[in-house]
């Protein structure tokens, strides 16, 4: 990843500043507050702003007068009730605005979580900067033959390098077709003097879906945790996932308490059908349970078997 002066400067600029204030800050979360954390080849993710922290939760639970409880103990038991029996306007009383950097095709899978406050970079009024994510050849993988979403084996040798070439060369082609179309480089020149280019509202349209574009996306705790249960899930695409990643370490920076108990009852926890539960039941008093006679299907049963890490061999 690397980022210009400008945006070098801007960064310095905004870390630089100090600022009073009488509301509750998280001191983690302020020591890389602005920082960009690089992802994939070109991108970023970045805090610029946010507000309130695991004591505003546990606030407006109670919605009582100061800052939480005197005692921390007491308001990581509420705040973990709170997670473990899926209350969620406590959650939404946190916010924080991130700018992201990302392909487009990724931000077009981002945006599916519409719970949020999006502006993304214009290419209408502006030129998009010459730079498309390329996957290292660990990334590059065929169609799974299980899943229609998802990845099977990696490609190697040839193969690979030639996806990879292919890739690089229409993205390279159809931005110089874009900077053509314009009359116009992205650093702002003029290609031929003679000539009028098209609007920037349908030059854009050729662009490859690896082209970079930015936002700054706004959200609630509460729907920052949805997102990240399903973006950072080792199911997820990999390219997304990365984001996710590095938006769950400033999620533990933030709000710390809130960040175990996700950890424990999101994350790391698992949804089971009130069949799942009966059969459970059953295990639990040493009876032998089957697929046939379970009443679930063999997805469900594969599901619950890998939940619990239990064996067909062994029911």
């Amino acid at each position: 990843m690397k980022l210009t002066k400008e945006q070098k400067q801007e960064i310095r600029d905004q870390q630089n500043q100090e600022n009073k204030t009488k509301r509750v800050t998280a001191p983690e979360l302020e020591k890389i507050l602005y920082e960009a954390i690089p992802i994939l080849d070109h991108g970023f993710v970045r805090v610029v702003d946010y507000m309130g922290d695991d004591s505003s939760i546990v606030q407006s639970a109670r919605v009582s007068y100061g800052k939480g409880t005197k005692k921390v103990s007491t308001d990581e038991g509420l705040i973990k009730y709170l997670m473990r029996h899926w209350h969620s306007t406590p959650f939404e009383m946190c916010e924080i605005k991130y700018h992201v950097k990302l392909p487009i095709f990724i931000a077009r899978q981002w945006i599916r979580h519409r719970t949020a406050n999006v502006n993304e970079y214009s290419a209408r009024y502006s030129i998009l900067d010459k730079e498309f994510y390329l996957p290292s050849k660990e990334h590059l993988a065929a169609q799974s033959q299980s899943n229609r979403q998802g990845r099977g084996e990696v490609l190697e040798g040839d193969q690979a390098k030639k996806v990879l070439n292919l890739l690089k060369q229409d993205a390279e082609q159809t931005y110089e077709n874009y900077e053509t179309m314009l009359n116009e480089r992205y650093d702002g020149s003029v290609i031929d003097e003679k000539n009028v280019g098209l609007a920037r509202e349908l030059a854009r349209m050729n662009l490859t879906l690896n082209t970079y574009t930015q936002w700054y996306w706004k959200t609630d705790l509460l729907n920052l945790m949805n997102f990240l249960r399903l973006r950072a899930d080792h199911h997820a695409q990999y390219e997304i996932r990365t984001y996710a990643d590095a938006m769950l370490d400033t999620l533990k920076k933030w709000v710390p308490i809130t960040y175990e108990a996700f950890m424990d009852y999101r994350v790391g926890g698992t949804e089971v059908s009130a069949k799942g539960k009966i059969l459970i039941q059953k295990l639990i008093k040493g009876e032998k349970i089957t697929l046939e006679k379970s009443g679930l299907s063999k997805r469900e049963w594969n599901e619950l078997m890998l939940a619990f890490n239990l064996k067909d061999n062994l029911i």
